[in-house]
């Protein structure tokens, strides 16, 4: 397996990662890599203040992950190299604002049901694997997988929907902010070729992605010859382990000529 050269796909405590911005060099010399996007969910991270930061030797991509709706099912866009529109920080604001409310709603029923107190004050960034923990540390006989299986995964009695930005927005949203707009993990999506339809109005893919059963990467090949799109990828990280996938540097370079064309 070619050893990474970025990693494209990465959270922080902006949203449900562990890692803060500090820690991202050396998390990232750590694993070899020398780009690493920040993609939080559905917000960009307040303390980045360009497209593209270098902080000890390593290039920190400003970037953005934003949940979509399609006729099928929900997509998830990755942008890169954000500079912010109003109306994409309105959106980003509003989706905080609803996810802080329904984390509320969540954990009033979580708290209702079990009769437990969490130790939890929802704030812009919140999602459920938050609500998860606290209820892992909390009084109640369930871990963090069990909190989601029995809880609050989708369909289970504490779960809240929450809002999505449609696709046609969402993607209009990061084209006026984004230099390249990809589709994040095709694989994993109910309907996989459904997904990478959607590549056709979009730069990117990716490509590269640690699914945790085997995958025949071909359907993602193919989107990326017929729509000419950038082979982009990177380990989705939400802890502090880097560079579990990633796109090589061949790939990287063609990356960094598209960023720098805005």
């Amino acid at each position: 397996m070619t050893q990474p050269a970025a990693d494209l796909h990465v959270h922080t405590t902006a949203s449900d990662g562990t890692l803060t911005v500090p820690e991202l060099p050396a998390a990232a010399r750590g694993a070899g890599v020398e780009w690493v996007a920040v993609t939080d969910h559905d917000r960009v991270h307040p303390d980045l203040d360009a497209p593209v930061t270098d902080r000890d030797g390593v290039h920190i991509i400003r970037g953005i992950e934003l949940r979509v709706e399609t006729d099928r099912q929900r997509l998830d866009l990755l942008g890169y190299g954000v500079e912010p529109t109003d109306a994409l920080l309105a959106e980003c604001d509003r989706l905080q604002q609803n996810r802080v409310d329904r984390a509320h709603e969540i954990i009033d029923r979580v708290e209702a049901r079990l009769g437990v107190t969490l130790d939890l004050t929802p704030e812009p960034g919140i999602g459920r694997p938050h609500i998860a923990r606290a209820i892992a540390e909390s009084d109640a006989p369930y871990d963090y997988q069990e909190a989601f299986d029995e809880l609050i995964g989708d369909g289970c009695p504490c779960y809240v929907a929450r809002e999505i930005t449609p696709f046609d927005r969402g993607r209009e949203l990061l084209a006026d902010a984004c230099p390249v707009v990809g589709l994040a993990h095709p694989l994993r999506y109910d309907d996989p070729d459904a997904a990478l339809a959607h590549t056709a109005d979009l730069d990117a893919v990716e490509r590269y992605y640690p699914y945790e059963r085997a995958v025949d990467p071909t359907p993602v090949d193919n989107a990326i010859d017929r729509h000419d799109l950038l082979a982009t990828g990177g380990s989705d990280a939400h802890d502090t382990t880097l560079g579990r996938a990633g796109p090589p540097e061949s790939v990287v370079s063609r990356f960094q000529q598209q960023l720098e064309k805005r």
